[in-house]
């Protein structure tokens, strides 16, 4: 979700800049920036090898997703609505998935899937049908809560939070210009942070 504002800020400062993402699993050695082929990476990063530098950006948590007139949930959703509801599943590549489901397991929380998807901007376009329901980042409930069909409420129990880091390769570390870029993307997400706030 940040990777818009960054292509934005980008575009103004670094108009030649050319800029590739790519998802990725529970393996940083095959994004390449363990090898320092890829320049770096964002998102949760646990255990990281030694020669990965990490940089913490901000904490995000969790919120759930349903359409806005929906028939049986309101402003809030209790714990046994949440249970009662069907569910979108998001199965995105890396550590995401497994913090919500044990996010969800520490609450004793279930969730009747009715539907998995692979990407998050396939959620909207389901719960906006439907009266099922995602559990989504924040900061992607943060977009999606501009979106006339939709409606952010808060989970039905507190589902802690998670890092958003940056990680680069050792040799890295006092290159001008990837402190450059890594100073805009700092700058981005401390003002995504402060907005969520």
């Amino acid at each position: 979700m940040l990777a818009p504002a960054i292509a934005a800020r980008l575009g103004e400062v670094a108009p030649g800049i050319q800029l590739r993402l790519t998802p990725y699993g529970n393996d940083l050695i095959e994004t390449g920036v363990t090898s320092g082929i890829t320049a770096l990476v964002l998102g949760r990063i646990p255990d990281p090898p030694d020669n990965l530098v990490v940089q913490h950006l901000m904490d995000d948590g969790f919120a759930c997703v349903v359409r806005a007139h929906h028939p049986t949930v309101g402003d809030n959703l209790s714990r046994e609505r949440f249970a009662g509801l069907k569910h979108v599943n998001v199965l995105p590549p890396g550590r995401l998935r497994a913090g919500l489901f044990e996010a969800l397991d520490r609450q004793d929380l279930r969730r009747d899937v009715a539907v998995s998807v692979s990407s998050f901007l396939a959620v909207p376009e389901v719960i906006a049908v439907t009266d099922y329901c995602a559990t989504l980042p924040r900061l992607i409930c943060q977009r999606l809560a501009d979106d006339p069909r939709l409606r952010v409420v808060p989970a039905p129990v507190d589902l802690g939070t998670f890092p958003v880091e940056m990680a680069w390769h050792v040799r890295y570390r006092h290159d001008p210009a990837h402190r450059w870029l890594r100073s805009i993307i700092s700058e981005i997400a401390k003002r995504s942070s402060a907005e969520r706030s």
